[in-house]
């Protein structure tokens, strides 16, 4: 009977998660099981921190929004409260680039909304 060789696939494996595994610390880069506990807890962190990248860019967002708002003397909460009543659809991000890079159209911006 010839002996089966199937050794390669595993080999292949292997070889691909330590090479995901490059730039970790200590065993994590070199043995095939620790690396692959790592990568799963790396991957797990890597989606929940998408999801928090975004609320914290929202939460950035509002505070700049705030700040200007505030400096022409109408608090967040009333200036995208009167935005939606006048059917202002401008999303906060691109509120808070105005706010920062072209301050003259969020100027007036607010003007229409008072």
């Amino acid at each position: 009977m010839v002996r089966v060789k199937r050794g390669t696939q595993a080999q292949k494996r292997k070889k691909k998660t330590i090479k995901q595994a490059k730039g970790f610390k200590w065993t994590r880069k070199k043995c095939f099981r620790a690396a692959k506990q790592a990568l799963m807890k790396a991957w797990s962190y890597s989606y929940r921190d998408r999801k928090v990248r975004k609320r914290e860019k929202r939460k950035l967002w509002q505070t700049q929004i705030s700040a200007l708002s505030k400096e022409k003397g109408i608090s967040y909460s009333k200036f995208i409260g009167k935005l939606k009543k006048e059917n202002i659809d401008i999303n906060r991000k691109i509120l808070a680039e105005l706010a920062n890079k072209k301050p003259e159209i969020f100027n007036e911006i607010l003007n229409t909304l008072n």
